[in-house]
């Protein structure tokens, strides 16, 4: 569930945000990111508490019609995931072992078949690959940071938030691309199903003590990839926000530029490996994501394989058309905006959330009938 929050898309909005307006938008990061911990510890409590995730509770307590129009919009939210995963990856193909764009576009939908072959292994492998890729996203990161050595004031200054993002439309227009990128609307339906797979005691305490595990995992997860998003945005803002240096505009350019202004020449190849295992590692959670939101929703079952050509397919289309027209400069300015379509997704799957299931309230009320009835407190206990 935490390698969406670290995916192409997030490098993106943090490189512009960072190289355009220094340090001033890790306000935003640290914001978002609070915010993506208490909807996530929703998101757990629903889905351990009532056996259910959120696409199946909104079938159960909203209309038809609410509902359609809740899953087009979460399908959206899933493919301009799908579609950063497919951008970030090809640029980083293309980076590194000179793949051209549209080619490495095509060659991503290989990917989410060997990483759903890898998951048939078992679950422990498939975590194990995961958390490799995501150490290694971290490790690369942490080491470009040592590089650059910023300055610790100017770094803390920028997660004081300033009045400067909301009257500045580029800058707000970034600040959205960040809050989509960070609170990763379809995240919310994935992780309130995938935090069912985990066996514990069906009663009182035993749920209790599952969704403590749970959102304490989920808070470590986030915390690591505040620091991942953090670092992006610190990088970007140390070595391309100087005097009379333009913008980054694109991820190749970053690539390029990295080594000669940061004074190491391993560098841009640290970046393009990390650019292609955060591809990777996140190609999987649209596929799930996607297939939990189908089967909810709409009570369809799909394989996994289905749904994932199918989410790539839809995700495929338009990023070969810019990466064969407007090239890398287009294929940058599409990453942001498919994290802005996130963004203005955000508070409709939060509030479905909130309306399904209110972090406050006592979760024996979501227990299905049979379940012991629990106080919050835990005073007290009937069966």
């Amino acid at each position: 569930m935490a390698v969406g929050y670290m995916d192409p898309g997030n490098w993106a909005t943090s490189l512009s945000g960072g190289s355009s307006y220094g340090y001033s938008l890790l306000s935003v990061i640290l914001l978002s990111n609070m915010m993506a911990m208490l909807l996530q510890a929703a998101a757990v409590r629903l889905g351990v508490a009532s056996g259910s995730d959120l696409a199946q509770s909104c079938r159960q307590h909203f209309s038809p019609a609410l509902n359609f129009v809740l899953w087009i919009g979460c399908e959206i939210a899933v493919i301009a995931c799908n579609l950063a995963e497919v951008l970030g990856m090809a640029c980083g193909l293309g980076l590194l072992f000179h793949i051209p764009l549209t080619i490495g576009v095509c060659i991503t939908v290989i990917d989410v078949m060997l990483v759903l072959g890898l998951q048939r292994k078992g679950v422990r492998y498939f975590e194990s690959f995961i958390i490799a890729l995501v150490a290694l996203i971290g490790a690369s990161f942490a080491i470009q940071v040592w590089w650059l050595h910023p300055p610790v004031a100017a770094v803390a200054q920028g997660f004081l938030p300033t009045s400067q993002i909301l009257s500045r439309p580029e800058m707000l227009y970034l600040a959205v691309g960040i809050v989509g990128a960070t609170v990763m609307p379809h995240n919310l339906y994935l992780h309130s199903s995938i935090v069912q797979t985990r066996e514990h005691d069906r009663c009182g305490a035993g749920i209790r003590q599952a969704i403590r595990y749970a959102t304490l995992d989920s808070n470590i997860a986030l915390g690591l990839a505040l620091l991942v998003n953090a670092g992006i945005l610190i990088l970007a803002a140390g070595v391309f926000n100087r005097p009379g240096q333009v913008p980054v505009a694109s991820l190749e350019d970053a690539y390029r530029l990295l080594s000669p202004l940061l004074g190491v020449s391993a560098a841009s190849t640290v970046f393009g490996i990390a650019l292609i295992a955060s591809g990777l590692s996140s190609s999987i959670t649209g596929t799930l994501a996607g297939q939990i939101v189908m089967e909810g929703f709409l009570d369809i079952r799909v394989s996994r394989a289905k749904r994932a050509l199918l989410t790539r397919c839809l995700a495929i289309v338009p990023a070969v058309v810019v990466s064969a027209w407007f090239g890398h400069a287009g294929v940058g300015k599409l990453l942001v905006f498919s994290q802005v379509v996130l963004g203005l997704q955000a508070p409709i799957r939060c509030g479905s959330a909130f309306m399904v299931y209110h972090p406050g309230e006592d979760i024996s009320a979501y227990m299905p009938s049979g379940f012991a009835r629990v106080s919050v407190s835990g005073a007290s206990q009937s069966r």
